[in-house]
């Protein structure tokens, strides 16, 4: 057989084939182009379901005259000029085939009008020869694409229409889908005439949760966490439910890469992944979540209904994704704050959900030393090694102040400059109530015990707040979450030798080494209960403190013990967090407070100072 060119008309319907599978194909083809021009309101007008009429019109930016005739011909578009801009897309569509493939299956009307133009124009193909007629008409500033009797020259394709509700069913999924992506374009969808769906414009963080519970449904937005993470060029953000909000089917599962609307089976398998045991294998989560990233980094051509795109790091997206979701549902079955009463014998998860701050999990981590997944509830990473009876004598020590503890607590009681003894003498002029506690900068805080001001070092009582919490956590182990990227530090070379001596003492404070080079570490877990430390300076902090005490003497288990108790100690005091020690602290010495306050304060006299400035 000899090899021909097709005839246009029959290319374009070959293409309607992947292109226009349905009514609710054409719909979200010419949404999408309605959207790539700008618009702000849309309109869909469904006649039969679809097959009878299908009509979008919008606000958008309108197509000239002289180029109405061109829209409809095929691989005719305005958004990619050449292969750079196929490698970088940036608009909904790009092929330049809808327009060409609806009209050769359907009669399609384009009526248009650019807001520097003055009047609009109509553009008619039939679908036959393809022949299209330009005429003038009445339309104001933006674009209406009427399409009449889809199918109507291709039997074959009209029998597999289902019936009139189950195509509308379609067609109104894909206008919920494009709505929660596009929250700052109001659309309406009507149905035989009669409004069906109408969302109005959303600019503000309420009005888009008001669109997703019009999408989703009430019952959704209250049982869900909303997320937002950022990491090296990638942005996740939306909304996940809880594992309590189970779904029976997959009917709200909404994703979105770069504004385009997903089915992308590594995006599904990242958030199943991320319920791990919370969810029953028999639901589905429910989600809409939007994902950002360079258009340089996804491939957007690899599927004819541009349902799957094909991610340039594709594991480091699939475990972004991963991570953001799964801490964020492990977050949200440990209480943000315990009750005060409960300190003592709850398990320590001291981290509150600050989702720009997420320490993501690297799910391939494959070192040997790494702690695997516990299987409990929470899916938190673990070690699963239980404390030793030697661990927990070496615990008991801590309760009786250790020479160690003991010159922290001098050093720390000492007032350190004289803007702290002026900033006390301030307070002591003030009627400070009896009990009360005022935050001195940088680290300390007055109180009036019996009518004579002391002066309390908040490093100390956070010290031993952190002593009690401890005791859940040397328990219980310590959680310790793989970092998304491994960090690396440089050492000395006895860091180094330390590090390589002491690795499983590392990993029982929930810290996971890799020894790389003779002057390099590589982190690749913290501790969660340190997320609110730099990494890089808390490790350093810990290895010169822990060098320093080898030297000295050998290392035992207090001395693990206390190093991580001082880096649970916060870098920086103010008003806010000595209110918040000072509340933990009354509920753990409910009966003995004043006794505590007497024990672990220095009482001030300044007597003398007072009298000099009353004199003034």
């Amino acid at each position: 057989m000899s090899i021909e060119i097709l005839p246009a008309r029959l290319a374009n319907q070959i293409a309607a084939g992947e292109v226009v599978e349905r009514p609710a194909s054409v719909i979200k083809e010419l949404v999408e182009n309605s959207l790539d021009a700008g618009a702000t309101s849309i309109r869909i007008d469904i006649e039969k379901g679809g097959a009878k009429r299908i009509r979008i019109s919008d606000n958008g930016h309108g197509i000239v005259k002289e180029e109405l005739t061109l829209a409809l011909s095929r691989h005719a578009t305005s958004k990619i000029k050449d292969l750079n801009d196929l490698e970088a897309i940036n608009s909904l569509g790009f092929r330049g085939e809808a327009l060409a493939s609806i009209s050769s299956v359907a009669r399609l009307t384009l009526t248009s009008k650019p807001a520097e133009q003055e009047s609009a124009w109509q553009a008619c193909a039939q679908g036959r020869d393809m022949d299209v007629t330009v005429q003038p008409a009445a339309h104001p500033n933006g674009t209406t694409i009427d399409v009449l009797d889809l199918f109507f020259n291709t039997p074959a394709r009209r029998k597999f229409m289902r019936t009139e509700k189950t195509e509308f069913t379609h067609i109104e999924e894909v206008i919920k889908r494009i709505a929660l992506a596009n929250f700052k374009v109001a659309f309406t969808l009507t149905h035989n005439g009669n409004i069906i769906r109408q969302y109005r414009l959303a600019t503000t963080q309420i009005q888009y949760a008001k669109r997703v519970a019009q999408v989703c449904g009430q019952a959704f937005i209250d049982n869900a966490l909303e997320i937002s993470c950022q990491h090296e060029g990638l942005q996740l953000h939306g909304w996940i439910a809880q594992p309590s909000y189970t779904r029976k089917q997959n009917d709200l599962s909404y994703s979105y890469v770069n504004g385009r609307m997903m089915k992308d089976k590594l995006i599904n398998h990242a958030i199943r992944q991320s319920y791990n045991d919370m969810l029953p294998s028999e639901c589905y989560p429910a989600f809409v979540l939007f994902l950002q990233l360079d258009c340089r980094d996804v491939d957007v051509n690899v599927h004819p209904a541009k349902h799957e795109v094909r991610f340039h790091q594709g594991r480091y997206v699939h475990d972004f994704i991963y991570s953001v979701c799964n801490q964020a549902l492990v977050e949200s079955h440990t209480p943000l704050t315990l009750p005060l009463e409960e300190e003592q014998n709850a398990s320590i998860e001291e981290y509150r959900v600050e989702s720009k701050e997420y320490i993501a999990p690297l799910t391939q981590v494959s070192d040997s030393r790494t702690p695997q997944y516990s299987g409990t509830a929470s899916g938190a990473y673990t070690n699963r090694t239980q404390p030793s009876s030697a661990a927990v004598n070496a615990y008991q020590n801590l309760i009786t102040p250790s020479a160690i503890e003991q010159q922290d607590r001098h050093s720390q009681i000492q007032v350190e400059s004289e803007a702290t003894i002026d900033n006390f003498v301030a307070i002591q002029k003030d009627v400070l109530e009896e009990g009360a506690l005022q935050f001195i900068a940088p680290h300390f805080a007055a109180c009036n015990i019996e009518q004579k001001m002391h002066l309390i070092s908040l490093r100390h009582w956070q010290i031993k707040l952190n002593k009690e919490k401890m005791k859940a956590l040397w328990q219980q182990n310590i959680i310790s979450q793989p970092l998304l990227l491994p960090i690396k530090i440089k050492v000395t070379s006895a860091q180094f030798s330390f590090v390589e001596s002491y690795l499983s003492e590392f990993e029982r404070l929930g810290i996971v080494l890799q020894l790389v080079a003779p002057d390099r570490l590589q982190i690749r877990q913290f501790p969660a209960l340190l997320r609110h430390r730099d990494i890089s300076s808390s490790i350093t902090e810990l290895l010169a403190q822990l060098v320093a005490n080898n030297q000295d003497e050998e290392l035992n288990a207090s001395h693990w013990q206390h190093a991580f108790i001082l880096l649970m100690c916060p870098t920086n005091y103010d008003e806010s967090s000595t209110k918040k020690q000072w509340q933990q602290m009354l509920a753990m010495y409910p009966q003995t407070i004043k006794q505590e306050l007497r024990l672990n304060s220095v009482n001030v006299d300044l007597t003398s100072a007072i009298q000099e400035l009353n004199s003034v």
